[in-house]
């Protein structure tokens, strides 16, 4: 399992910060949507990486591939609702920086909002683990939970590296 995840973390890295390492060659800012393709394009390659890492790792029997993946893709439908508001965030957080326009209210909403998105993926993962528990077992649910966890403490991880840190002198 390690030198599959380990695969796939690297294969993340690459995918996320491939932005980032792009960014400085940009002349104009990308338009909303060419950023939300953009976002789109590496989600497709995510997922599709995501997949294959949980093939790997769950090695699931015929029988039990009929039954997981349909529920998994509606895990993945409603897990992308919540990285849509989760980069929506992101989006404003950077935004009111870069401004220098964080005050306390927005940062207080800022934050409640934040907040608010790490409990929705955790609901999702307790629905999704129940889900699969039933349709499939209990065993295979905590193997999507465990996959699922690592590859969201590396994306969190990735996101947090990239933000700055809150300017206390900001009002």
């Amino acid at each position: 399992m390690k030198s599959t995840f380990s695969s796939f973390v690297l294969l993340a890295a690459v995918l996320l910060f491939q932005g980032c390492a792009s960014t400085p060659k940009q002349t104009a800012p990308a338009t909303p949507d060419e950023t939300r393709a953009y976002f789109e394009v590496l989600r497709s390659d995510f997922n599709t990486a995501k997949v294959r890492t949980l093939n790997e790792v769950m090695k699931l029997t015929p029988s039990e591939a009929d039954k997981f993946w349909p529920v998994y893709r509606n895990y993945e439908r409603e897990l992308a609702a919540v990285g849509d508001r989760k980069l929506a965030l992101v989006v404003e957080f950077m935004r009111h920086h870069n401004a220098g326009t964080l005050t306390e209210q927005n940062s207080r909403d800022l934050a409640a909002r934040w907040l608010q998105n790490v409990q929705d993926r955790l609901d999702l993962w307790k629905k999704y683990h129940d889900r699969i528990s039933n349709a499939v077992s209990p065993i295979r649910a905590a193997q999507f939970l465990q996959v699922e966890n690592q590859i969201a403490i590396f994306v969190d991880l990735s996101i947090a590296s990239e933000m700055p840190l809150v300017n206390a002198t900001q009002k």
